[in-house]
């Protein structure tokens, strides 16, 4: 039997697009005369449409899609996520499901048991979980579907509410494993991915096909690298990262036997880091029908990785840089952020905000009397040139890219209204101390981001002689300590625990829990690790918080 892994970029809610795109994939792969053909899942509708699965209109286009899909699929059988109607007006009104289609006709809808509704995920919302697994069948070839999560969740006591869907589709004794998935990318998960899928191989001792898909979805960024493994676990398919992709595999008795996609080499943690970012500032312009950035350039490595990042998604000619040098803006600063112009061929205007700055201090002043210069001053400064560059952004309908980084708005050190506005936020999850390694990843051919941007130490340059170790401590160790805070979600006391100073961690417990108000109101970052602010990491704001 011969199969395709149709790896898809789908648009949320635009099924005039998606169903084309699928619709193509399905007459490539009868051309190279495909007994099967399998996309991700809810690749109808795209992945997450949150509340637009309780739109009327939404809902009916997903069953016109559906019937369109199946149309198609004549001499070829097709497996597609949807959401599906549930019949019983007791649940849910949609499952997650798989829809089988064979001889143009929908034949089963396999239905998704393990909602999660952890970090990014709020399935159980919208979605009413299966309590039945069965095995499907194609061509005499029995087949264990399943979705997402049914495949991970495997424990030996299952989930008490809905079973264990793998132990169940096992006893069933069948012939090849297929799961269809919505995993987002974080540089950690693809080798915990490859862990789960081999270990239900081994269990089961048949072949497994994983179809993932790309694209990006606001801050959600999906990898692809869909995967086979033969009846002994190994990888011996993999498809593309970040892009799309449609392979073939040929099953036989009971085991892959050979493929179009041999397994990749593996990438570098900053290269996969590079890549998701690329696609998700590229999606979220173009799915958006945005076509033009701008940004603040300050010659400094945070607007400087942006700006690059920027450049290679969306082309140089399609960003904005503006240079906004104050009283307190060094000379190589200013020259640091022209050689990134230079480099990289992005437009730039100068507008200098001392006279500015100095109109509302002026302004200011008589409420000010006797107080001393202090962070308002340098507040000022900031949204100074926030107000410049959403100027920009409203005459030319231009994007405002936000530059902070993870350190920063871990610990407040951003000022609202300031340099924490902006519709996206590129870099929000990548730690200061990763900065750095990006920056010379992209620089690994040519110079791109000046050297001095780099090296010199970091400077929000709103005093004089300002540098960031005069707040916080050096990135290095104030990363590791916030990597453990958040990703690790570890307490202040655990953390001391292994042996960090006990004053540093409540300090930095302290920055963390008070700019709590401040995240809120930040715009949506691009998610790149395993726990990124934003919809995955949810925190109250008024609370005593434990330590």
């Amino acid at each position: 039997m011969k199969i395709a892994l149709a790896q898809l970029n789908y648009h949320i809610g635009n099924f005039e697009a998606n169903t084309k795109k699928i619709i193509s994939a399905i007459q490539q792969a009868k051309e190279a005369a495909a007994d099967l053909i399998i996309f991700a899942e809810l690749a109808i509708g795209g992945y997450p449409a949150k509340d637009l699965l309780r739109n009327k209109a939404f809902k009916h286009q997903c069953d016109e899609a559906i019937h369109q899909i199946a149309a198609q699929c004549q001499d070829i059988a097709c497996i597609i996520g949807a959401p599906f109607k549930n019949g019983d007006p007791e649940g849910k009104e949609l499952y997650n499901s798989a829809v089988f289609i064979e001889h143009g006709i929908v034949k089963d809808v396999v239905k998704k048991g393990l909602l999660p509704d952890y970090d990014v995920f709020d399935e159980y919302r919208y979605f009413e979980p299966s309590r039945v697994f069965n095995c499907i069948e194609l061509n005499g070839v029995k087949i264990a579907l399943t979705i997402c999560e049914d495949l991970w969740d495997d424990d030996e006591g299952g989930n008490s509410y809905v079973g264990d869907p793998m132990a169940e589709l096992r006893r069933e004794n069948p012939d090849l494993l297929i799961n269809i998935a919505a995993s987002p990318f974080s540089y950690t998960h693809f080798e915990e991915r490859v862990k789960v899928l081999s270990q239900q191989v081994k269990k089961s001792g048949r072949p497994l096909i994983y179809v993932n898909q790309i694209g990006a979805h606001m801050d959600i960024i999906f990898d692809g690298r869909s995967i086979a493994l033969n009846n002994e676990g190994t990888t011996v398919a993999e498809l593309k990262s970040f892009e799309e992709d449609l392979q073939f595999i040929t099953y036989h008795q009971q085991n892959i036997i050979s493929t179009t996609a041999a397994p990749k080499h593996p990438k570098s943690e900053m290269e996969l880091v590079h890549d998701a970012l690329i696609l998700g500032l590229r999606d979220y312009f173009q799915k958006s029908g945005f076509r033009k950035a701008v940004l603040g350039l300050s010659g400094g490595l945070d607007s400087a990785l942006v700006a690059a990042l920027a450049c290679e998604a969306l082309g140089a000619h399609n960003v904005l840089a503006i240079l906004m040098p104050s009283v307190y803006s060094s000379d190589h600063s200013i020259k640091d952020a022209m050689d990134l112009v230079n480099n990289t061929g992005c437009k730039h205007h100068i507008v200098p905000i001392k006279d500015i700055a100095n109109a509302y201090e002026h302004s200011l002043a008589p409420l000010f009397e006797n107080l001393q210069p202090d962070t308002t001053e340098e507040n000022i400064q900031a949204r100074a040139r926030a107000v410049i560059l959403m100027a920009v952004s409203n005459k030319f309908g231009h994007i405002l890219l936000n530059t902070s980084n993870k350190s920063e708005a871990a610990v407040g050190y951003g000022t609202l209204y300031g340099d924490m506005a902006g519709s996206i936020s590129v870099i929000g999850d990548v730690y200061k101390s990763k900065a750095y390694d990006l920056a010379r990843y992209i620089n690994r051919e040519r110079e791109i981001i000046p050297i001095n941007t780099i090296e010199k130490a970091p400077s929000a340059e709103l005093r004089p002689d300002q540098k960031d170790s005069d707040s916080l401590p050096e990135y290095e160790l104030l990363d590791q300590i916030l990597f453990e805070l958040i990703e690790n979600e570890k307490a202040g006391s655990e953390v001391v625990a292994m042996g960090f100073e006990q004053s540093l961690v409540e300090r930095i417990c302290k920055l963390v829990n008070n700019a709590e108000f401040k995240r809120f109101q930040a715009p949506p970052i691009l998610r790149i690790s395993p726990k990124a602010f934003g919809p995955g990491r949810q925190i109250p704001l008024v609370a005593k918080y434990p330590y």
